[in-house]
């Protein structure tokens, strides 16, 4: 075979291969930074894209991937990637102990979401960034915890995942890192002291009861109170009423009987004979009641006795 035809057919192969070689599908939401000769050269963009193979090298870049053990505990493993993955990424971190300002020790579980935004600058601007990231995270907690008592970081967590969202974005932002939002999943003071929270809550919800319980018996008592007013006022308006009444009635009677007595006198003699006789009746009463009584005046009852027997004649 001519070795024109051979050296031909050689430089043919060595093309392709090159260009299968260099040939780069860069997937959506993902990219790569290329070096050249050492240095950088660009960062791909999603497609299809060709390198130089021999001139051109793909930058690695430390990658973090979360994994669990089969008695559930977050475990984490670091590996070299060429591919930088652009979509918004989640680091779930073992639980780590925090002491609050008031020297409790608490059990602190977070997620940090993040996203790279600048691929350039997280490959050359921190060495290894799941490890400065992660190692920020905590220096984070401990400091904003530290700063709070215990009730406080409990009943706080909004103000606490805020606080610690905006310092690691500014601490984050030189490495191309955008930090959306840090949550803290638990947060678990020791044994002891949740006994102590537990008995607290337990006291603080019998207080409430009895409060409860109080106000209702002061409400109830209120009303009870009112009932009787209102029952008093309305049976002081009926005897008046019926005092009213009867009053009307002795007025009518009255007129009634000087009319037909004429005089005062008579009227007056059989008025006080009717009152007599009422209150003698009065002081026999009762079924156990064997005393007569005689008046001592006797005498002028019968006499007023008489003059009516004459009056109704």
């Amino acid at each position: 075979m001519n070795p024109a035809i051979i050296i031909a057919i050689g430089i043919a192969v060595f093309v392709l291969l090159s260009l299968l070689m260099g040939l780069k599908i860069i997937p959506q939401a993902q990219t790569m930074v290329v070096e050249r000769l050492g240095k950088y050269h660009r960062t791909l963009n999603s497609g299809v894209t060709v390198i130089w193979p021999f001139l051109d090298k793909a930058r690695a870049i430390p990658w973090r991937i979360g994994l669990s053990s089969q008695d559930g505990q977050k475990l984490s493993r670091v590996i070299n990637t060429k591919w930088i993955d652009l979509r918004e990424q989640v680091y779930d971190y073992p639980k780590q102990n925090v002491i609050t300002k008031d020297n409790v020790n608490v059990e602190i579980d977070a997620l940090l979401y993040f996203q790279i935004t600048d691929p350039m600058k997280a490959v050359y601007e921190i060495a290894n960034l799941p490890m400065a990231i992660e190692k920020l995270t905590q220096t984070a907690l401990r400091n904003v915890l530290g700063e709070l008592e215990l009730d406080q970081s409990l009943t706080s967590r909004d103000t606490v995942n805020a606080k610690l969202t905006q310092i690691l974005d500014e601490a984050t932002d030189k490495w191309g890192v955008k930090v959306n939002r840090v949550e803290l999943q638990d947060i678990n003071p020791p044994k002891e002291i949740r006994e102590q929270m537990e008995k607290q809550m337990r006291a603080e919800r019998d207080r409430r009861a009895a409060i409860l319980i109080a106000e209702g018996q002061k409400q109830a008592q209120i009303l009870e109170a009112e009932g009787f007013k209102e029952s008093a006022i309305k049976r002081a308006e009926g005897e008046a009423e019926a005092r009213i009444k009867r009053a009307t009635a002795e007025a009518e009677a009255v007129k009634l009987l000087k009319q037909v007595f004429g005089s005062d006198d008579t009227y007056t003699q059989y008025l006080v004979a009717m009152r007599y006789i009422d209150t003698l009746g009065e002081m026999v009463k009762g079924k156990d009641n064997k005393v007569i009584y005689m008046p001592y005046e006797a005498t002028a009852v019968l006499s007023s006795l008489g003059g009516i027997k004459e009056l109704l004649k």
